[in-house]
Order: structure tokens, then sequence, then C-alpha cells
């Protein structure tokens, strides 16, 4: 498994409907969280509109992302709200 790595592009594993995100959204992993009681770190995503502006920053567990890899392609959606 490779690795989250800060300031890199991620993918959502899961949906996150409070934030209006769904699984294969991207973000920049802006800060990677230790877990205060010795549990699963967390990553903090900063995600953008195809223009580059800023749509939200998330905070979930690790293992809800995974790095982007050479056989992926973007898309774009249309945010609903």
């Amino acid at each position: 498994m490779t690795s989250i790595e800060l300031y890199k592009e991620a993918a959502l594993k899961t949906d996150v409907p409070e934030h209006r995100l769904k699984a294969g959204d991207v973000g920049t992993v802006v800060e990677i969280l230790a877990h205060p009681s010795g549990g699963p770190r967390g990553v903090m995503l900063e995600v953008f509109s195809a223009l580059g502006h800023t749509i939200t920053v998330v905070t979930v567990p690790e293992s809800q992302v995974e790095p982007l890899s050479d056989d992926e392609v973007w898309s774009v959606r249309r945010i609903a709200g």
C-alpha cells in the first residue's frame, strides 16, 4: 500500500455527505494528524473546484483516502448544493 503524503493529492474512498463529497473526489493533503489516543491517523484534505477555488476542508480517517496512481484520470462533476 502506498502511503499518504503531505501536500500530495488523494482521493476519497467513501462519501462524506455532510461536506457534499463523494468517493473518488480528490483533495490535497494539508495535514496528517496523530490520533490523541494512539488510534489511526487522520488526514485533512483541502478540496478544490475545477477552477482552483477551495470548496471545503475536511478531516477523515487515513483509511478513507488513497493516493492517486498513474492509471487514473481526472473527472468533473457538479457539486450539489
